[in-house]
Parts: structure tokens; sequence; C-alpha cells
């Protein structure tokens, strides 16, 4: 099957392919000396982790020298533990002695964390260099690598630093994905989910029809739901690239739990597709107690979540740290918490709820998960 190229406009912003096919990493060289930003950089700094260099580094790096470039490579830790302050250091001071400069570029190779990272310090050292991303699991591909936003982790929270900086090339070579363990399939699954719901009837009733498929990960069903989530995904970023215009937010759908779910448990023991899908089923269940959502539509998102093997969480916290953590969200303000909650399938609402109606519905909710 031929690749798909999506063109990505950001309005203030240079264009760039998003690129989805199978077996198009060893193309990788090939396609920088294609892009202008990246055509006549010196050198790059290749960023992978550990489960992700053995099987895919050299695939990446031989592609990349044999279009003539000049490779330098990292390895990170995998895992969220990578995304902070100081592995962050640790690059930047790689990166200096390595002599690289504005000139030059990075090639992120991995999954969410390394994508961020990489991101993240192309953006900073010396005030910005372009960024290569190459996405190595279903969550990156369908929402991380596109859009352009960076972050690393603090104690407090998750992505509490980060920058805005689109992409120079993308490439979403989906043979990888064959090394996928079921638990991070799965959490790509729901991401897509987020995107369906909150994007169009169109999506989301083609995601209900295929959720088996995707599950199984047919070739065909996987690469229309890559590009679904980048086409819907670019057209949000394109309204509002850095999230000051309250559309952008739409994105965070079922995250301001997620994220506490994260960090309350630990980063790592549950994935960010999982947490994300709890936060969905939490957000839709605030919305018919607001009376926002309309129960037909939980319901049936509960049972696209379970068709993607996405059930519901056996974890629970004390309710004022959940609070508290939510308190920290990026969507805060004033204090004050905000939701991103549905009416209908693509008609989704930005609102300020009580601190002790979310705390009331919390525990309803968690109730309401020791009956099942």
């Amino acid at each position: 099957m031929p690749a798909t190229r999506v063109d990505v406009q950001i309005p203030g912003e240079h264009g760039y392919d998003v690129r989805v096919g199978d077996a198009i990493l060893a193309a990788l060289g090939r396609e920088c000396r294609g892009v202008q930003a990246v055509a006549q950089c010196p050198q790059l700094l290749l960023i992978s982790d550990s489960n992700v260099a053995p099987l895919y580094l050299a695939c990446a790096k031989d592609s990349l020298v044999g279009a003539g470039y000049k490779v330098c490579d990292i390895t990170v830790d995998a895992g969220e533990s990578s995304k902070s302050i100081a592995v962050a250091g640790e690059v930047w001071e790689a990166m200096a002695m390595l002599g690289l400069g504005r000139d030059c570029a990075v090639v992120s190779l991995g999954g969410g964390v390394v994508g961020d990272l990489g991101a993240f310090v192309a953006s900073t050292f010396m005030r910005g260099m372009p960024v290569v991303q190459v996405p190595t699991t279903l969550l990156s591909m369908v929402d991380s690598s596109v859009g352009g936003k960076t972050g690393i982790n603090l104690a407090a929270g998750k992505n509490l630093v980060g920058t805005f900086m689109q992409p120079a090339y993308v490439c979403a070579s989906t043979d990888v994905l064959s090394t996928l363990p079921e638990r991070e399939w799965a959490c790509g699954c729901g991401e897509v989910a987020k995107s369906a719901v909150i994007d169009s009837d169109d999506f989301f009733f083609w995601l209900i029809d295929n959720a088996e498929a995707l599950r199984r990960r047919e070739q065909a069903v996987v690469d229309e739901a890559i590009c679904r989530c980048i086409v819907f995904k670019a057209g949000v970023v394109a309204q509002d690239k850095t999230e000051n215009r309250g559309v952008r937010e739409c994105l965070n759908y079922g995250h301001t739990l997620a994220h506490a779910i994260e960090a309350l448990s630990g980063y790592g023991t549950y994935s960010h597709g999982a947490a994300v899908a709890e936060g969905m089923r939490f957000a839709a269940f605030l919305g018919m107690r607001l009376g926002l959502t309309p129960a037909e539509l939980a319901d049936a998102q509960g049972q696209l979540l379970d068709a993607l093997g996405l059930e519901r969480l056996d974890w629970r916290a004390p309710l004022s740290e959940v609070m508290e953590c939510m308190k920290r969200d990026k969507k805060v303000r004033g204090g004050q918490l905000r939701f991103v909650l549905l009416r209908d399938v693509g008609d989704w609402v930005l609102l300020d709820v009580d601190d002790q109606d979310v705390a009331d519905a919390l525990e309803a909710f968690y109730d309401a998960a020791l009956a099942l």
C-alpha cells in the first residue's frame, strides 16, 4: 500500500508533511533531504530510548547517514522518568559537547516520551533548532507527534513545562507498530477514541464499526485511523496553535482526571491512553450529572472504549488528593477547575465546574465502578 501524505498547515508557521505508510523508515534520510528546514543540516542528533533503539535505531541512522548526514545518537531510558529536567539537562550538555549549532536538527525516534523530550530540547537549545518526529507507537502517531506541543514532567504534574514548536517533518512508519505490546496498543486506541468523540459523527461511527479491526491491527484500518486523527488534530491546531483561544483545549478531553491518575499512581503504572479512557468516562459521567451529556452518548462511548480494550481502571485515591492534583491542570484559571464536556458527538464545551460538584461526581463515579 503506498504511503499517504497529510499536509499540515498552521497559520504563521511553516507547513509540514506527515507521511503514513508501511516500511517507510528506510526512506527517512531521503525524505529529510527534501525538507527545507533540515535539508542542509551539517549534523543531526538522533534521540531514542532503551526499548526502541535496539529495534529501529540502526535502520533510522543508516538511512540518514546514507543520505549524507553526519549523525550522532543518544539513547535515554524508556518511560516517563526520561521526561524530566534532569534528562533534558543531560541532553543539552551532550548537544553542547557535540558542537551542535542552530543549523543542526534533532530527530526523535520513539513514542510520546521521546517525541516530547526531543522536541523540547530542540526548541530550547540555542533558542531553537528544527525537530523531525519519527513516532513508533500508535499514541504518538495519532497525537503527540503532530501539533507542536513539547513538554517535560515535574513532580507536581505532567507536562507542566514545555514549548510550542511545529516539527519539520513527521515519518509514521506503521510497520514498527508490529512490535508494540498490547498495553501500548490499547493506549493508542484511547487517543483515537478521544479524537473520534470530539471530532464528528463520521469519525465516531466509523470507529464503532471498525473497533474490532483496529484492535486486531488490520493494516488498512490502522492507516485510516492514524490519518483521520492527524487531519482532525491539524484542523484544531490551525485554529489555535498556542492553546490561547479555547479551541485547542478540546484535545484535552478526558485528560483532567487522566493526568491526576498518572501522577498519583506513579508515572507508568497505567498507560496514558488507559488513563485518558478513564478520564473520558468520568467527563461523560460529570456531563450527565450537569445535564449536558446525553446518557445514550455516555453509554455509546463506554461501549466503544470496552471494544477497544479500555475497560474501567481498578484505581481510586483519596478525593482530596485527586482534587489537589486536578487543580494543577493546565486548563485551570484562577483556581477554577474546567472540564471539556460533551453535548453531542463533535459538540463540546469548556466549562467551569464547582469543586463540590466535581468531588461529588468523583465519589459517585467510583461508587458506580464498585457496583459493576
